[in-house]
């Protein structure tokens, strides 16, 4: 079993990506995890906003396989204590199945998208920059593996 975080566009800013290379380097020790990072449609910033979600869509959609187990970070999904995603995480890799997590634009995600996904997790009700949701879903899913094997990181 595999995890990826797919994401569209790349980390740019160098603490954040300091932050999230450190939980995925931890994160090796646990699961194979990776991190794909899809190029924004060309002439995206003068795209109409639906227009922009359609074509991110379709990359994000051909990324996937049809055996992916795809949860998206969103606002409007589950917000889970981390015990919690610990456990629904240990659920779902029983099966076996790939998980991809996909970080969308900074418009969402299409309806297709939307169709496609198995789940939705919110990490807050607080709205992040999609580049600190990374190091912040890196930190939430090294914790979550550290309370699947009692380790001491996380404490209630």
């Amino acid at each position: 079993m595999k995890i990826t975080l797919l994401t569209v566009g790349k980390t740019d800013g160098g603490w954040i990506k300091t932050g999230f290379d450190t939980y995925v380097a931890r994160l090796a020790h646990y699961v194979r995890f990776e991190v794909k990072e899809l190029v924004p449609p060309k002439f995206s910033a003068g795209m109409p906003v639906q227009a922009q979600k359609e074509k991110e869509g379709e990359m994000i959609l051909k990324s996937l396989k049809t055996s992916d187990r795809v949860v998206l970070l969103d606002e409007r999904g589950e917000m889970r204590s981390s015990t919690e995603w610990a456990g629904a995480l240990s659920s779902a890799m029983v099966s076996g199945r790939d998980i991809v997590y996909v970080i969308g634009g900074p418009f969402g995600f299409s309806k297709g998208v939307y169709d496609r996904a198995d789940a939705m997790l919110s990490l807050s009700r607080l709205t992040f920059s999609h580049q600190m949701v990374r190091a912040i879903f890196a930190e939430g899913l090294y914790r979550a593996f550290t309370i699947i094997h009692n380790e001491k990181y996380h404490h209630e």
